[in-house]
């Protein structure tokens, strides 16, 4: 991480362009006084404790700690602090692959992370999906290319014409997926990133309802997943599926579409909530993978995976942490002189405000055993005796 514009100004290079954190639209002015510094560095000293109490260390030769986390509008919404930004490449530092949704057109937010992050990490990023359903969104993999290298397999996966119907819902997801290659020590794995269709009701009752559709989406692509799996060489057939799922709990019918294919979620993930607001299960990671293909365990035998509820750390929900941003939420909010008492203030910050500086989702995660070699000789050995 790069941690340079934390430093006092009398540390400070004064060659602005040794800076990260610079306004491009105001003459590249710094976007962080000597207040937001020590807020924030607070604030990360918070975030890397929680991250080193609930994620595991990476271990060299080891594991791989793979991430997927929807970024609420990541480059649309333009009052994300530097402050913010420092957090979303904090916790994105902790792992080695961070599959991120709803990215937006304008990059400068997601560069100013790149740079924090440094040198060594890199990422793939896809085009927007153009059109109104589309939301202008990217998919994009960030990847510490010291722990895991792109296989060079990188695309879009849409839907081919034979699939779709006479009087079809839909011809193509909402989102166009992303369909990349990683390999990791034993490990050569595909991860496909997706954001289906939101809601759980409709607005036309002559259209289909935001159930259906999500249901059609599910369905057409593993169709074509089936198609790819069929295609691939053998040791191209661990493919992972992530991302904004937008599945409620009573879609289980839309999940089974999943494990008839072969897709199942980790027991680390399972029926655990990931949005801000702790009642949905909207973001999964399926698993469609080989028999050396292991999540790692903790000493209970039980698989290691979770959901890092970073509002525990930053952006807490108390009076004294709330209080420290409500100059902040003044100049932010489009209407100010509504926050006219300290709950209003509470209920701005926690229903809008901190959901727009981070996100709306929180980051869910796997850890991979990237050495197989164990149990692939005790296979082999198997079946020689």
């Amino acid at each position: 991480m790069w941690y340079t514009d934390l430093r006092p100004d009398e540390e400070l290079n004064t060659n602005r362009y040794f800076l990260v954190m610079l306004d491009k639209y105001d003459d590249y002015a710094r976007l962080l006084d000597n207040e937001g510094k020590e807020r924030t560095i607070k604030g990360l000293l918070k975030l890397k404790e929680g991250l080193l109490n609930n994620i595991p260390s990476k271990g060299v030769d080891k594991n791989l700690l793979l991430a997927s986390w929807n970024i609420k509008n990541f480059g649309r919404l333009k009052d994300r602090t530097a402050e913010s930004l420092f957090y979303i490449a904090e916790i994105i530092n902790a792992f080695d692959i961070v599959a991120l949704q709803e990215i937006n057109g304008d990059l400068d937010h997601f560069d100013k992370v790149m740079k924090l992050l440094g040198s060594d990490w890199k990422y793939t990023i896809s085009d927007v999906t153009e059109g109104n359903a589309g939301n202008e969104e990217r998919f994009g993999f960030i990847y510490d290319s010291r722990r895991v290298t792109h296989s060079g397999l990188s695309g879009e996966l849409v839907i081919p014409d034979e699939f779709i119907s006479a009087n079809p819902i839909i011809k193509q997801l909402k989102r166009t997926p992303t369909f990349t290659g990683f390999e990791s020590g034993w490990k050569k794995f595909s991860i496909v990133s997706l954001h289906l269709h939101p809601g759980d009701g409709t607005n036309d009752p002559d259209e289909p309802t935001d159930k259906e559709i999500r249901k059609e989406e599910v369905r057409l692509l593993m169709q074509l997943l089936e198609l790819k799996l069929n295609r691939s060489s053998f040791e191209e057939r661990n493919l992972i599926v992530l991302g904004d799922t937008n599945l409620y709990e009573e879609d289980e019918d839309i999940v089974q579409l999943m494990n008839d294919k072969g897709f199942f979620e980790s027991d680390g993930l399972k029926g655990k909530y990931t949005n801000t607001s702790l009642n949905q299960i909207y973001d999964r990671i399926f698993l469609h993978v080989d028999q050396y293909f292991k999540i790692g365990e903790d000493e209970d035998g039980q698989e290691r995976g979770g959901v890092f509820k970073l509002f525990d750390y930053v952006y807490k929900n108390t009076p004294d942490a709330i209080l420290k941003y409500h100059e902040l939420m003044l100049i932010h909010k489009d209407d100010p002189s509504t926050l006219t008492s300290d709950e209003a203030f509470r209920t701005y910050f926690n229903r809008y405000w901190k959901r727009n500086q981070i996100s709306d989702h929180l980051p869910v995660w796997l850890e991979i055993e990237t050495d197989s070699t164990q149990s692939f000789l005790q296979n082999k050995l198997n079946a020689l005796e």
